[in-house]
């Protein structure tokens, strides 16, 4: 059960519009395949009631009603008429799990707090709803107040309730620590559907769904990107691998799809993950070492069950001081580049250089170091051979520009919401007197080192997507010391990439960390 919408939604600083929520919801139940999705907690704001409502009326039609639940309280019956109200037919009810939180927050007995969840749940099913409880706390509880957790089962065990879930709700559990907890409740109730919910506080979250799964929980809860309060919920793409390659289990959630979910995660929600995260992280299926690229060229020898191809990705090799003969050729044979023994020599030498310089070096930018270094003619046939920008405070920006396939100019002058908006307006009607289709702008990155100076270089990385293609994301990069120039620099490449053939199919960058289209530059 994913709960992305739920409980990922408390992570600080998020929120998602009714519209992203459908659109997650969508995603994961119709291309990721997880079996159920917790969307929204009862009565929050009206917000929460307008995305749960857009989305019990998709699953509705698309025959994924029952694999939607809320999560709702002991609260008479508001929570039960909120989630009838927008169309749903589940409701997870959050009952203390730990007897230090009955008394401490609800200020109740224990035998108080047992006879409002009674009545909450037969309330709840004689209305056709069907009822799941959290036991929150249940960490707490079943090392401090064991008696309360028995007492609180015993009496769910005799309700319609489909399913007891087990929060770490603090993140304080270690493997062994879950199972053991875990493997005590499936023997004590082994006709009880048990489900683990995890939090990632000590980092342990996906081990201890994999402790839960062998201790016999019949059920784990995730989130995308491990969203969620403080460190977060169990991340779905690892926990999903994990039990793949760890036990005898398996899972319906389609692997080749994780990464695009995860992407879409950091759009909405406007969190990037880290390029390091597994299976996700845009570093992860990178070689850096000159020596790990030799290794794979003489037979794999660096490969393990995670191979980029399960999840839709690919092998890439990473360009900088690390990198050796290795490493140059599999990119340069990506590219359709043949060099001799001497250019690889000194191609290597220019970009270890520009590696100790702190300047990155992608594939796409081979073909134009080669350019610069060996002198090679007829690199760049198509040049933004002149352009101006003009903004002025109560005018559209407008940009001017000239470009060139070194036989034949032309030039356009276009409007646009910034500068850079108005220079592409431009660049993209030329491109067509060339023949060239200018791809979709995806992600757009500015960096300038802490120099503190305002002639300190820029560099901006531009990743592009072809239209209507499945084939990986291109990056280019440009340097100057002016923010602008530098766009034009990386579109500039972007006009030559695209003029090569077969650009597209040869990129070799990963899909990238997006957060949507971010906006370029306006000056």
């Amino acid at each position: 059960m994913d709960t992305t919408l739920r409980d990922g939604e408390q992570t600080p600083n998020v929120a998602y519009t009714p519209i992203e929520k459908l659109h997650l919801a969508k995603f994961l139940l119709e291309r990721v395949r997880v079996d159920r999705i917790e969307i929204a907690s009862a009565g929050v704001s009206g917000g929460e009631r307008h995305a749960a409502e857009y989305i019990t009326q998709w699953a509705r039609g698309a025959g994924f009603l029952e694999s939607v639940e809320i999560l709702g309280f002991c609260d008479g019956a508001r929570s039960i008429d909120w989630i009838l109200g927008v169309g749903g037919r589940a409701l997870n009810l959050l009952v203390k799990g730990s007897e230090k939180h009955c008394r401490g927050q609800l200020r109740l007995s224990p035998e108080e707090h047992r006879k409002n969840v009674e009545l909450t749940v037969r309330r709840a099913a004689d209305r056709q709803l069907r009822v799941s409880v959290y036991l929150e706390d249940w960490s707490n509880g079943i090392r401090h107040s064991p008696d309360y957790v028995r007492a609180m089962v015993n009496m769910l065990v005799g309700l319609p309730v489909a399913r007891i879930y087990l929060p770490d709700t603090l993140g304080i559990l270690e493997p062994e620590q879950t199972r053991q907890y875990v493997q005590q409740m499936v023997s004590e109730w082994p006709h009880v559907s048990f489900e683990f919910h995890g939090h990632n506080d000590y980092g342990f979250a996906t081990a201890n769904c994999l402790a839960a799964v062998r201790a016999g929980a019949r059920g784990i809860h995730t989130s995308l990107n491990g969203m969620g309060e403080r460190a977060g919920n169990a991340p779905l793409a690892q926990t999903v691998v994990a039990i793949s390659d760890f036990t005898e289990l398996t899972t319906g959630v389609d692997e080749t799809q994780l990464v695009a979910a995860s992407q879409l995660v950091e759009i909405h929600s406007g969190k990037d993950i880290a390029a390091n995260t597994p299976i996700t992280g845009s570093d992860v299926f990178t070689q850096t070492a000159g020596v790990h690229a030799d290794g794979d060229s003489k037979g794999e020898l660096y490969v393990s069950r995670l191979q980029p191809q399960r999840f839709n990705r690919q092998r890439d090799y990473a360009l900088g001081k690390l990198s050796g003969k290795a490493s140059l050729d599999q990119n340069l044979a990506r590219l359709g580049l043949e060099v001799s023994d001497e250019e690889r020599r000194l191609l290597l030498a220019r970009i270890t250089e520009l590696g100790d310089k702190k300047h990155t070096v992608v594939p796409e930018d081979l073909p134009f170091i080669l350019n610069d270094v060996l002198k090679r003619p007829g690199s760049l046939k198509y040049r933004i051979e002149s352009y101006e920008v003009t903004l002025a405070r109560s005018a559209e920006p407008r940009a001017s520009v000239t470009l060139s396939d070194g036989v034949t100019e032309h030039s356009l002058t276009t409007g646009g919401a910034g500068g850079y908006d108005a220079l592409m307006n431009a660049v993209r009607t030329l491109a067509t007197e060339f023949g060239l289709v200018i791809p979709r702008l995806v992600d757009f990155r500015v960096r300038i080192p802490p120099s503190g100076r305002t002639e300190a270089l820029v560099e901006t990385r531009i990743v592009w997507q072809r239209e209507d293609s499945d084939e990986a994301p291109f990056s280019t990069i440009g340097v100057d010391t002016d923010q602008l120039a530098s766009a034009v620099i990386a579109t500039e490449k972007m006009l030559n990439v695209v003029a090569s053939a077969g650009a597209f199919a040869r990129a070799s960058t990963p899909p990238p960390s997006l957060r949507g289209t971010v906006p370029p530059p306006n000056s």
